[in-house]
């Protein structure tokens, strides 16, 4: 039988019908990435980094799966390029983003992958709905909880509970 990992997904989206397109996204990793056993509420977000564009909505799942790092990342790539998402600028408005906060406690750094996140604990939209449902988790580098890493981020962003 193949191991269950636990892996901690970010989904956003500013573009289109933002709470179908999460709806969606759900679907497509619960069928081909694993069980999500966790689901934080959905959030309404300032964007980041390029701040002249719509608001998303963000949600972060945890999914036990018996896939390899490289093949959640892949499958990931896949569903955001079925719902639509076309690659224009970094960290441009899109209709779905899925982004590997953590794989277990495992810390990868590949040219297609970095595992942590490498920029979760500077964004409130990440750290709000992943210390909803993973308060305690520990950053395997930063050897801090969700809830500290959000009590010390500096980023202002608005991050308001819709659902």
């Amino acid at each position: 039988m193949a191991r269950s990992n636990s892996v901690y997904l970010l989904l956003g989206s500013n573009l289109g019908e933002r709470s179908q397109v999460l709806q969606a996204a759900r679907l497509l990793i619960g069928k081909r990435v694993g069980e999500i056993v966790r689901a934080s509420s959905v959030y309404e977000t300032s964007p980041w980094g390029v701040t002249d564009q719509p608001a998303f909505m963000n949600q972060v799942l945890e999914v036990n799966t018996a896939l390899q790092p490289e093949e959640v990342l892949r499958i990931v790539l896949e569903a955001e390029h079925e719902l639509g998402r076309i690659r224009y600028e970094k960290w441009g408005a899109r209709v779905i983003d899925i982004d590997i906060l953590y794989y277990n406690d495992f810390v990868l750094a590949g040219a297609r992958l970095t595992v942590p996140h490498p920029r979760l604990h500077e964004r409130r939209f990440t750290l709000v709905p992943l210390s909803e449902i993973a308060s305690d988790f520990l950053h395997p580098l930063f050897k801090k909880t969700s809830a500290e890493l959000l009590s010390t981020c500096t980023d202002d962003g608005e991050v308001m509970k819709l659902s």
